[in-house]
């Protein structure tokens, strides 16, 4: 006789909140998260691309609903929080996906989009985090946070290649917050790790892609290739799971090697 045994993976009956989350590799994560039976809440600014994103994940057959919300404007992300546990009781599963970039030359670099990039990349996940912590997992003693931060915040990238030190700078922010709010939240519950993409086609990155060319940006790294449609669901799925649950503070690298070479 067969013995059925839990899998590590199993998400029924939690919840997850993912920002950024009608696109690009906030909607791989939420397809990873939701097959695996999490019940999906997808946030982003633009409520037709939300409606899109919920409709194809409904179609294969994830519970999913949206919430149009801008990741950067604090009233955005107190009524974010307020409307996700409304809606769904509780957030079991936090993702902080929404990020963005600006290029331009140390030198020369506006103030304004430093400070515009930090306020998506760090501080909207700082408040967000903080108040689905106070709000739902520090009461229920239970939570998974993932950060995804980036190969950019674990060093410099060549100027040939990339010029855009707020993103590099906020991400490596992000990893630290990690670190920090892992050692300070761990003993609620909670695990905190990030994921840290290297090159993904997305809206974000097909520019850069594009100028700098598929093979010369595949080539960074041993695996000779970008990421694609399916590379970052295992790792979201191990931290946003049991599958993890003695690990925290951690920053996984997708990346094709790229970092250690």
């Amino acid at each position: 006789m067969s013995i059925k045994r839990p899998s590590l993976f199993d998400l029924r009956g939690r919840t997850a909140l993912i920002t950024g989350g009608s696109r690009g590799l906030g909607l791989q994560m939420a397809e990873a998260l939701g097959t695996h039976g999490a019940r999906i809440l997808l946030s982003a600014r633009n409520a037709d691309e939300l409606r899109r994103a919920t409709a194809h994940l409904a179609a294969l057959d994830i519970d999913a609903d949206w919430i149009a919300s801008d990741a950067s404007q604090e009233s955005d992300i107190d009524d974010l929080a307020d409307q996700a546990i409304r809606r769904a009781g509780r957030v079991d599963i936090l993702v902080n996906n929404a990020g963005s970039s600006w290029g331009a030359a140390a030198e020369d670099y506006p103030v304004e989009a430093w400070d515009k990039v930090f306020d998506l990349n760090i501080r909207g996940p700082f408040l967000l985090t903080q108040k689905i912590g106070k709000r739902s997992m520090i009461p229920n003693r239970y939570g998974r946070i993932v950060n995804i931060a980036s190969t950019a915040g674990l060093q410099g990238t060549s100027p040939d290649i990339l010029q855009a030190i707020a993103y590099n700078s906020s991400k490596g922010a992000l990893i630290n917050f990690t670190r920090a709010l892992a050692a300070e939240w761990g003993g609620y519950g909670i695990t905190v790790n990030a994921l840290a993409p290297g090159f993904f086609p997305s809206k974000l990155t097909n520019r850069l892609i594009d100028a700098v060319g598929d093979e010369r940006m595949a080539a960074l790294s041993p695996l000779n290739r970008l990421g694609d449609d399916e590379d970052l669901k295992g790792a979201a799925l191990l931290f946003a799971s049991d599958a993890s649950k003695h690990i925290t503070g951690q920053v996984l690298a997708i990346d094709g090697g790229a970092t250690i070479v």
